[in-house]
This record gives structure tokens, sequence and C-alpha cells, in this order.
């Protein structure tokens, strides 16, 4: 009989994928940019035309980041996208937990 071992996950699940812990915490920030984003198209009831408009990108762009396409977009460009559709971005520095 075979036993399954469950681990728990990190914090950061690109941890669990095998990225560096700088890369990990970048990929996780610019995810969660993304996801605030895409609700935000969602809540407005966009489409991806609608979206390229607003967000004064291409078509390919808005398509790229309705599929999560992560290594697509800087978090620079996801936080002018966002200041785009009404939202504010907050920063919070936090120490390390070992």
């Amino acid at each position: 009989m075979n036993e399954n071992t469950i681990t728990q996950a990190a914090d950061n699940i690109f941890l669990d994928l095998g990225f560096s812990a700088q890369e990990a915490d970048n990929l996780l920030i610019r995810s969660q940019l993304m996801l605030a984003l895409q609700n935000q198209i969602k809540h407005h009831g966009w489409t991806i035309d609608q979206t390229a408009q607003h967000l004064k990108q291409s078509r390919d762009e808005i398509k790229a980041l309705t599929q999560g396409k992560i290594g697509q977009f800087s978090v620079d460009t996801l936080i002018v996208m966002l200041n785009q559709v009404g939202m504010t971005v907050k920063v919070e520095i936090c120490p390390k937990v070992a």
C-alpha cells in the first residue's frame, strides 16, 4: 500500500514551484496585481476591446493579461493599468519571517 504525504504549501506558491526567493517574491506581487486588475475588468464588464481602449494597451496585451501570462507584465506596467481603472496601489514593507 502506498502512503501519500501531504506537505503544507509555502505562503508563496512560486517558492514551491522552484523559483528563487527574489523571483518568487516578484512573481507573487505581479500575480496579486494582475488578479486585482482582472477583477476590476470583470467588475466593469468590459470586453477585451473596451479594456484595451481604457488601458491604452493592445488587444494582444489585454488577451495576455486575461490569460494570466505573468511574464509579459512588469510591476510598473500593472500599477499604471490599475491606476487607469481607478485603483491605487499601496505598498507595505515588512521584515522577513525566519
